[in-house]
């Protein structure tokens, strides 16, 4: 059950690593794709940093939890995707924002995945440095 899970968690990382690539790279058609215009200035800077930064450092512990069978890896990614599903909920509740069921679906779907991954690394597995 570890190994299948293991290589089903690496499925959605590797999705969001090639997200955050194409943020840096293509960042109009990523941009378009989310359902947001591509901002200006500063703007625009944050877009691409920010969106960039979550997709591949999300990504990025993923695999390091994958690689090192540290399971507290894949508790920092579940937490920065089941908090971005939150976020959504928020924005929705509060904020007047479209209710992105199909996205929180996912990110609920992936961070329950990346947990349940981590519950079956092997015990002891975040001992010792990180």
């Amino acid at each position: 059950m570890n190994k299948i899970l293991r290589t089903i968690s690496a499925l959605p990382a590797l999705l969001f690593m090639l997200i955050g690539i194409r943020w840096l790279v293509t960042p109009e058609a990523v941009a378009a794709e989310f359902g947001m215009p591509l901002l200006d200035g500063l703007g625009r800077s944050t877009q691409i940093g920010d969106l960039g930064a979550f997709f591949i450092a999300g990504s990025s512990m993923v695999f390091l939890g994958l690689i090192t069978q540290r399971r507290t890896w894949l508790d920092a990614a579940a937490m920065l995707i089941g908090v971005t599903a939150v976020c959504r909920l928020v924005a929705w509740f509060a904020h007047d924002a479209s209710l992105a069921v199909p996205q929180i679906a996912i990110e609920i779907i992936v961070t329950t995945l990346l947990l349940a991954t981590a519950a079956y690394l092997e015990p002891g597995a975040d001992s010792g440095p990180a």
